[in-house]
C-alpha cells in the first residue's frame, strides 16, 4: 500500500519506521530538519509531492493543534479514494470534519504516546479504534496495532472522549496539582521521585495538547469526583479518625483490584 504520513514528529517517524518495511511510505513535513531522522521512506516537503505520490492512505500525525488545518491543506492533493486517518488523542471537531470530507476515513488513538512508553515493548499499552470509520481502514489499523502487540479497543467518538476524560484528564489534573504545590526536596522519598518523574514527562508535552485534553467536555465531572473524595480525605485527616481512614484505604484498595 502507498502510505503518506504528514508530520515528522515522534509518532510520525515511529509509524514511518514501522510501516516502511512492508509498504511504500512517504513522510511529509514543512521542517526538512525533522526528516533527517526518517529512513527507508520518501521525504517530502511539498504538497505537490504528495499529489504525485498518489497515496492510498494518509496518516495525519501532526501536533493535535493543527490536525484539522493540516487535513484542509492536504485534501486538494489527495486521490478521491484515498483513506484519510488521524491518530489524535483529542477528537474535538473531527467527527464534524469527517462527515463533510468526502473521503473514507478512519480515526484511531495509539495511547502509548512517545513520552512515557518504551516503543520497542508495547505489550502493556493500548490503542483505540473509532467504530464510525471505514471498514478497510479499521482493518488496516487493527492489523498494525496487533503486530505491535497493543491491546485494542473499539469505541465511538463519544465513548472515546468519555474514556479520555477518565484515563487522561484525571492523572493529568492530579499531576498538575501535585507539581503546582511541590518544592525542592534535598532527600526525596521514592514515591516523591516517581511522581516528579511523571510531572517532568507531562510538562514536556505540547501545551495545546494538555489544554485540549483538560478542556474535554467530560473532564469537569471527573474533577468534581476528585474534589469530593479529597474533601472526604481531608475531613478524615482533620478528625484523625482511624476507623474512617481504614474504610477509606480499603475502598482505595478495592478500586485498584
Amino acid at each position: 500500500m502507498k502510505i503518506a504520513i504528514i508530520g515528522a514528529g515522534k509518532m510520525g517517524t515511529f509509524l514511518c519506521d514501522v510501516l516502511s518495511f512492508e509498504h511504500d511510505v512517504a513522510i511529509f513535513d514543512t521542517d526538512r530538519k525533522k526528516l533527517r531522522f526518517t529512513f527507508n521512506a520518501a521525504r517530502f516537503t511539498s504538497l505537490d509531492e504528495i499529489r504525485d505520490f498518489e497515496p492510498e492512505l494518509l496518516i495525519n500525525a501532526v501536533t493535535v493543534k493543527y490536525t484539522i488545518s493540516a487535513f484542509n491543506s492536504v485534501m486538494p492533493y489527495l486521490p478521491a479514494n484515498c483513506i484519510i486517518s488521524d491518530i489524535a488523542s483529542v477528537k474535538t471537531g473531527l467527527p464534524e470534519f469527517y462527515a463533510n470530507c468526502h473521503h473514507p476515513y478512519v480515526s484511531t488513538h495509539p495511547m502509548f504516546g512517545p513520552t512515557f512508553a518504551t516503543l520497542d515493548n508495547l505489550a502493556s499499552e493500548n490503542a483505540i479504534i473509532i467504530s464510525e470509520g471505514d471498514y478497510l481502514g479499521k482493518v488496516f489499523f487493527r492489523d498494525l496495532y496487533s503486530r505491535l502487540h497493543l491491546n485494542i479497543f473499539e469505541y465511538t467518538f463519544q465513548e472515546h472522549d468519555e474514556t479520555i476524560a477518565f484515563s487522561l484528564s484525571i492523572p493529568f489534573a492530579s499531576t498538575l496539582v501535585f507539581a503546582s504545590v511541590m518544592k525542592h526536596q534535598d532527600a526525596p522519598g521514592t514515591t516523591f521521585k516517581r511522581h516528579l518523574k511523571i510531572a517532568h514527562g507531562l510538562m514536556s508535552e505540547d501545551d495545546y495538547l494538555l489544554q485540549e485534553i483538560l478542556f474535554n467536555p467530560h473532564t469537569s465531572a471527573q474533577l468534581d469526583k476528585i474534589k469530593q473524595r479529597l474533601s472526604v480525605l481531608q475531613d478524615i485527616i482533620n478528625r484523625k479518625d482511624a476507623t474512617d481512614m481504614k474504610q477509606f484505604l480499603d475502598g482505595v484498595r478495592n478500586n485498584l483490584k
